[in-house]
């Protein structure tokens, strides 16, 4: 294939599938986030009683069992099944049927930040209790990252491109970056993406809580993510999966497929500044988001909505303010922006793929949902955050923004689907 043989093919979003602490299916967690409700609670998934930070956004009431056999989901770590469940749960909201005709050009791209950690963790227990002889035969195949793809297509049967991104909180968005670029460049027809996470392990917050990343406010866990707020004090971690179905508009079309709004732009940079903090003022993400409306053909004037990064610490949302004006200029005071992981908590490399879910239905809907627990707003944080109520507007076009230890930026962009 050569270079002229690329005419580009408009990308469409035909299916959603989310698992979050909101709630298992889309449209629980699409009601949670209008109504702003909190997903955060005190610790469950194991004894959190010696750890720094007690609360996060757990995902309740998930039966693998619901998506697959009980042998095969005994098989998996908790991130894998979140991103085979939420998979199937999107082909199914697409009705779209994978078979021996179509097999070859469907793919998967599932990204992850950290992979299958609760795994890892049990095993070295394991290991260090009883010996290597008693160790999992299936513990590398649970606990490395590209399982939740490579299952993925193993229960769905999509033999196409099948990749995984592992850009830290940027990876859900890359994936769906990824696979945007693969389905317009004609590569595949069709495309399962997003992103996956369960890191809500002993070792995982353990290791947050040392970098000073989290929040100790654990006597109050639904305030305690607090976006843009002058009291933030660290994110609150979450866990779940969100994935897109995309599409080539003409096979979309021909089979009669509902679409949710069009996949229009994709930028990604790099801070080259620091392993954990963004660079000040932000430079490398607002040339993420400069690059995507670059590729849609859009003007920041043209932007409806922004679902912010967001993160609720210090760093973050201060310097995603500065970027977000100097993308959009004077835009910047016009457009609503939020927060959604006010309300799920943090997902890390699952994030971009159920912010992409709220971005693609604030499209669908008309409706942008709020940043919660924004009471005393942050003087260098002083745009338009939709606080603590969800607000009815039109949506026209919609950046999706995540941004990952390393220096990873990551903006994707909407817009509602027009023939």
């Amino acid at each position: 294939m050569t270079n002229s043989d690329f005419a580009l093919k408009r990308v469409v979003v035909t299916g959603l599938g989310s698992i979050t602490p909101l709630g298992n299916t889309l449209q629980d967690y699409w009601d949670g986030l209008l109504e702003g409700r909190s997903g955060i609670s005190p610790i469950t998934l194991f004894d959190a009683s010696r750890h720094g930070c007690r609360i996060a956004g757990e995902v309740k009431g998930f039966d693998p069992q619901d998506y697959m056999e009980r042998k095969e989901a005994k098989r998996m770590d908790r991130f894998a099944q979140f991103g085979v469940s939420a998979s199937k749960q999107a082909l199914a909201d697409a009705q779209f049927t994978i078979n021996d005709l179509n097999a070859e050009q469907v793919g998967v791209i599932i990204g992850t930040g950290i992979g299958g950690l609760k795994v890892m963790e049990e095993q070295q227990e394991i290991y260090l209790s009883r010996g290597p002889d008693r160790c999992s035969p299936f513990m590398v195949p649970m606990m490395i990252a590209n399982m939740a793809a490579g299952l993925t297509a193993i229960h769905t049967g999509a033999k196409g491109p099948n990749n995984c991104t592992v850009t830290a909180c940027a990876a859900g968005s890359n994936a769906i970056g990824d696979a945007f670029r693969l389905v317009q460049r004609g590569y595949a027809q069709a495309m399962i993406c997003g992103g996956t996470e369960a890191a809500v392990t002993p070792l995982s917050f353990a290791g947050f809580v040392a970098c000073k990343a989290m929040s100790t406010r654990n006597n109050d866990p639904d305030h305690a993510s607090r976006p843009f707020d002058r009291d933030r004090d660290g994110f609150v971690m979450g866990e779940g999966s969100g994935i897109l179905i995309l599409e080539e508009l003409e096979h979309a079309l021909s089979r009669g497929a509902r679409i949710y709004a069009e996949i229009v732009g994709y930028g990604m940079t790099c801070d080259a500044y620091h392993i954990t903090s963004p660079v000040p003022g932000g430079d490398g993400a607002a040339r993420a988001m400069q690059l995507c409306m670059k590729d849609a053909g859009i003007d920041s004037s043209q932007v409806s909505y922004i679902n912010a990064h967001g993160t609720s610490t210090p760093a973050n949302d201060s310097t995603e303010t500065a970027a977000i004006k100097t993308a959009l200029g004077n835009h910047a005071r016009q457009v609503a922006i939020s927060s959604t992981k006010s309300m799920t908590g943090h997902l890390l490399g699952g994030s971009g793929g159920i912010e992409a879910v709220a971005a693609v239905m604030a499209v669908n809907h008309d409706q942008v949902p709020p940043t919660i627990n924004l009471q005393n707003p942050d003087p260098a944080c002083d745009l338009d955050y939709v606080p603590n109520q969800s607000r009815q507007l039109p949506v026209e076009i919609v950046l999706s923004n995540s941004f990952g230890f390393g220096g990873h930026n990551v903006t994707l962009a909407f817009r509602k689907y027009r023939a």
